[in-house]
């Protein structure tokens, strides 16, 4: 299973967040534990729609799936 490593900055005001392996996946919050979470959901979001941009780009294709 891949692992993914969550980094945080302590900035002025809180703390800035990204996936060191998943480019765009971005996060702040005023706590650490903020940032976590809004990592967290941020990723989940990202995942989401850049699955919703793979099933537009397929439609009507044949294709097909499998897990990674």
């Amino acid at each position: 299973m891949m692992k993914l490593t969550a980094v945080y900055e302590q900035v002025p005001g809180g703390y800035v967040a990204f996936v060191e392996e998943w480019c765009g996946t971005t996060a702040q919050g005023s706590t650490l534990e903020e940032a976590r979470e809004n990592l967290r959901d941020a990723f989940d979001l990202t995942i989401n729609a850049n699955r919703l941009m793979a099933q537009w780009r397929v439609k009507g294709k044949n294709v097909f799936r499998e897990p990674l």
